[in-house]
């Protein structure tokens, strides 16, 4: 099964990094983001990747080409437009994917998801698309207020009250393109919506770690966590 990774957005909210390189390209313990996110997929005999180009995809693709530690990837790159959004990146691939199933990721975050559970719940619902959900922990603490604005309860950063998101970690069928009208299309809005309309939008809970690198206190906080012997992104099933 192919995997499609969306690397090319321009990454404005990460402006320090990349001014410079595609925000894909941006480091963590060494090595860039996306072949992490790569490896995730690749430790379960998942190695068919089509990375999705677009801002800065030239040095994404020399990256990779040159790179000694790629393992036994099968690594497809597509120019999908500079100013294409996520839906017309993901059309844009259509011929790749040759009328069958695939896995679908963004190039910015990571999780320890099992892959193999993933794919295995996504066969067994019979719907068009499986979007991975993941619960984000609250910055801040909760507190409940009684009266004469006594505190009554104090949660420090809770997690299991939170609502669920979206994780990217996708697995969709080929018929999911018909729902994708053109490079303008956002693949979060209209075509997810609809899908979900449609009772064709399943959701995989993912308890475990999950990160997006949106900003620079998230690439300095996934930096600290890739120096670690096993990161927390590296399931150890």
């Amino acid at each position: 099964m192919k995997i499609l990774i969306l690397a090319g957005g321009y990454g404005t909210r990460l402006s320090e990094e990349t001014d410079l390189i595609p925000k894909p390209l941006v480091q963590i313990g060494g090595k860039p983001i996306l072949w992490h996110i790569m490896d995730i997929y690749s430790n379960y005999g998942f190695n068919d990747f089509i990375i999705l180009l677009g801002y800065k995809g030239e040095m994404i693709e020399s990256y990779l080409s040159n790179s000694e530690d790629i393992h036994d990837w099968n690594i497809t790159f597509l120019d999908t437009g500079l100013n294409s959004d996520t839906g017309g990146r993901i059309k844009r691939a259509e011929k790749f994917i040759e009328g069958n199933p695939f896995m679908l990721t963004y190039g910015d975050g990571v999780a320890n998801i099992n892959i193999n559970k993933l794919h295995e719940f996504h066969k067994s619902h019979g719907g068009l698309a499986t979007m991975t959900s993941v619960q984000l922990a609250s910055r801040f603490g909760i507190i409940d207020i009684g009266e004469n604005e006594r505190v009554t309860n104090f949660i420090e950063k809770p997690k299991e009250n939170e609502a669920w998101i979206n994780g990217g970690f996708f697995i969709c069928e080929p018929n999911i393109l018909n729902y994708i009208e053109n490079d303008s299309t956002t693949f979060e809005k209209n075509p997810l919506a609809t899908l979900a309309n449609d009772g064709e939008l399943f959701t995989y809970r993912h308890r475990g770690f999950w990160k997006c690198m949106d900003t620079l206190r998230d690439k300095r906080e996934l930096d600290e966590l890739a120096k670690s012997d096993i990161p927390p992104w590296i399931n150890k099933k």
